[in-house]
């Protein structure tokens, strides 16, 4: 979140913030590649991929702390040899069942370290869109994994992005998963700031998938989730919206939506 608003680790106060979290990452990667801290009750690949990503984009703003490099190359490493054989991945860094919410964080990894110049492999990306594929069904949404089950929004929305990080930008999956999202919570849906346990995680991702997509999704998405999110800000600054994630998560997700547009991340410049 500080990041996506220009700042890098330095010497002033978000800075100082910065760099202590990228100080904690780096101390809590393991022989094996693994960033983990504490134990989660879902297993640590979770963490990984948002770690990951946030070495990528550390790296492919400044790339002087060989530190960052050689984490971020063993952190990919991890990624790779953990993909299962349906071309996704779950909580644990084991190659056994795959889920759509975990593999968009590996995929999102993958494309920043890409971007920052680190070596994925393209087979590795070919079988991690084929794993997503598998995953919608013929109302354009996506279920949680490839074995049957109802479409939802906010796993449609990480569904989607999966796509356009893997380099896809224009396909019938992707049409398809759009007008589901625009029917679903859409500006025109009337339920775009209806606030369920999943609503920050989904419009994180679904205002990802309208940036990329761009036009008129764009301009009719934007200024009703900005403004839901401005208005829903509690008067100490950060957005605790009783959703059973905290205030933190709450914040650092908010302020990422709504500094998108600045593209500062490298991941969401175009």
């Amino acid at each position: 979140a500080l990041m996506a608003d220009g700042n890098m680790p330095g010497s002033d106060p978000k800075g100082r913030s910065i760099q202590k979290t990228l100080d904690f990452i780096l101390a809590c990667s393991t022989d094996t590649g693994l960033i983990s801290a504490d134990k989660t009750s879902h297993g640590p690949m979770y963490g990984h991929g948002f770690a990951t990503l946030f070495l990528g984009e550390i790296y492919g703003m400044n790339n002087e702390d060989p530190r960052v490099r050689d984490t971020l190359v063993r952190a990919v490493q991890l990624i790779v040899n953990t993909q299962n054989e349906e071309g996704g991945w779950r909580y644990n860094p084991i190659p056994y069942d795959a889920d759509v919410s975990v593999t968009i964080c590996q995929v999102m990894a993958l494309r920043a370290a890409r971007n920052a110049g680190i070596k994925v492999p393209k087979e590795t990306i070919d079988r991690a869109v084929r794993y997503i594929r598998d995953c919608q069904n013929p109302d354009g949404g996506f279920r949680y994994m490839i074995q049957p089950g109802n479409s939802a929004w906010p796993r449609t929305a990480a569904g989607v992005a999966t796509l356009f990080y893997a380099g896809i930008y224009e396909d019938d999956s992707i049409s398809r998963g759009i007008t589901y999202l625009e029917n679903a919570v859409g500006p025109d849906s009337g339920r775009m700031s209806t606030i369920s346990s999943h609503y920050l995680y989904g419009h994180y991702y679904a205002c990802q998938v309208m940036f990329i997509a761009g036009g008129e999704q764009w301009r009719s998405w934007w200024p009703v989730i900005r403004e839901d999110l401005i208005r829903s800000q509690s008067s100490d600054g950060s957005w605790n919206l009783n959703t059973n994630v905290g205030a933190e998560y709450g914040t650092a997700m908010a302020l990422i939506v709504l500094q998108m547009p600045k593209r500062y991340l490298p991941i969401f410049q175009k």
